[in-house]
């Protein structure tokens, strides 16, 4: 076609590549550099010794969202990969002989919390009808937004919308108006422990994340969560995109129109008339910029909150396991400080809360015969110092002892593979600011048009897409950050 906007997007995670795609669709010329060997981002994926690990993401919420994402190119995602739904969707491991496995049917579920407490259960549909509500709306009206400035929400509906949506009610206060058991609200708390601040400091709006937990349910695509960026990047490949491995990006060429003409990588230099970075918002406003175009301050990003940071173990064994889930949360130490050292007080956690992900109980081919895959994962406050491994192996032995104590039954003895990943790994792999996993925490104050903005001030060309931008952290959010993106690009720059 000629003519066509050669567009450059930095990264290949899921909204880089969500960006691309929705860009070919129109007739752009794109073209993704990716930093590491493979797309993914965090979701990327490795084989070890018969094992085959998914690196990140491992809850598959939101299948709606997924299914949009491939019916706006004319596509079903049945086309590309299958999924199943989880039942139990996952484990709680409160303590020895104190194990809630929660059911995927509703009507199981009202039984187990009505006989938790006593009421509940109508409170529960009562609670759920209004997160769907915050879902529906939230998807709908707000995060399809480029949240540019506050007039975009300066219609009375929207407004009248926000107070409707929880938007000034904490997620904590929210819960214990229909709740009084404190193993219930961990449970429905747990889904915003990774927004990045305590449930007493999250707006209430993220109930849509229960909704999109209990309604909507919790999925598994057989093969692994890799299924997915395989299948986006064989569609973006489908609609010309071209993705280039290996390619770091480390600095542009910037016009006299204050427009990015150039992106350089080691080997290349590549034209743009447009460009979207996919790739940590931090590293490419704070080192890759020269320092004229910023669109942010040192400071400025000193002073955000992140999203945690988290230790992994990627563990082969050479048997299978008894009495785990494909999802298990371990909850038998206080919630309340491994909280609080993540959130308010920075530190290594004493008696940290893990969850434990065991994809081989599900689908068989992510393991030898007669083995299990798991991996562990231990959330973190970002930005803790990394140094060696030591205090890995630390943690290592005090999960695992809980894990083979709760499980009632020998693990370590069975371990053959064994891959830890913390802070300076995220730092290296991902330029991960802080060393976060997760992104830009979802605090009210970082919230909508509150984000780091979708363009920058300075330069006519440049934009950003991802989880330290809006709508936020997780693959759904990243998949619309990407259309949101695109679509402003088609809106400002178009063919």
């Amino acid at each position: 076609m000629p003519n066509q906007k050669k567009v450059i997007v930095i990264g290949a995670g899921f909204s880089g590549l969500s960006c691309a795609t929705h860009l070919a669709q129109q007739g752009y010329d794109v073209t993704i550099l990716e930093k590491n060997d493979s797309p993914g981002g965090r979701a990327r994926q490795f084989k070890a010794e018969g094992f085959t690990f998914d690196m990140g993401p491992s809850w598959y919420w939101m299948p709606d969202v997924f299914e949009r994402y491939f019916e706006d190119f004319g596509k079903k995602r049945s086309d590309y990969y299958d999924l199943v739904r989880l039942d139990p969707s996952y484990s709680v491991f409160f303590g020895e002989n104190d194990v809630w496995n929660i059911p995927a049917k509703m009507s199981e579920l009202e039984d187990f919390f009505e006989k938790v407490e006593p009421g509940s259960a109508a409170h529960l549909r009562e609670f759920l009808k209004e997160a769907e509500y915050k879902y529906t709306a939230g998807i709908g009206d707000f995060v399809m937004k480029p949240s540019q400035s506050i007039a975009e929400f300066m219609d009375l509906r929207l407004l009248m919308s926000l107070f409707r949506l929880d938007m000034f009610t904490s997620m904590a206060t929210h819960l214990r108006k229909r709740f009084k058991n404190p193993k219930l609200l961990k449970l429905l708390e747990f889904p915003v422990l990774f927004l990045g601040a305590t449930a007493a400091k999250t707006p209430a709006l993220y109930s849509m994340l229960n909704h999109a937990d209990i309604n909507l349910g919790t999925w598994y695509p057989p093969g692994g969560m890799y299924e997915i960026i395989r299948a986006m990047e064989k569609l973006a490949l489908e609609k010309g995109v071209k993705i280039r491995y290996s390619s770091e990006v480390n600095g542009v060429t910037v016009g006299a129109d204050n427009s990015i003409s150039t992106v350089s990588t080691a080997a290349d230099n590549f034209p743009a008339d447009v460009v979207i970075a996919g790739a940590d918002y931090q590293f490419i406003d704070q080192q890759v910029l020269p320092e004229k175009y910023r669109h942010y301050s040192a400071e400025y990003w000193n002073k955000r909150v992140m999203a945690p940071s988290c230790l992994l173990f990627y563990l082969g064994l050479n048997k299978k396991l008894d009495n785990l889930h494909h999802h298990s949360l371990f909850f038998d130490e206080d919630f309340d400080v491994h909280t609080h050292e993540i959130y308010e007080d920075p530190k290594m956690p004493s008696s940290p809360l893990f969850y434990v992900c065991a994809p081989s109980v599900t689908d068989p081919t992510v393991a030898p015969e007669n083995c299990e895959n798991i991996f562990v994962l231990i959330p973190l406050a970002p930005g803790l110092d990394d140094p060696d491994d030591g205090w890995r192996d630390k943690y290592y032995e005090m999960v695992m002892e809980r894990m083979e104590k709760l499980t009632g039954q020998s693990i370590r003895d069975a371990v053959i593979y064994k891959r830890s990943y913390a802070l300076r790994d995220f730092k290296s792999d991902y330029h991960a600011f802080k060393g976060n996993a997760y992104g830009l925490a979802n605090t009210l104050m970082q919230t909508a048009f509150l984000k780091p903005k979708i363009k920058n001030k300075h330069l006519k060309n440049l934009y950003y897409t991802g989880q330290l931008t809006v709508p936020g952290p997780g693959m759904p959010p990243s998949l619309i950050s990407g259309k949101v993106a695109a679509g402003l690009v088609m809106k400002e720059h178009a063919q």
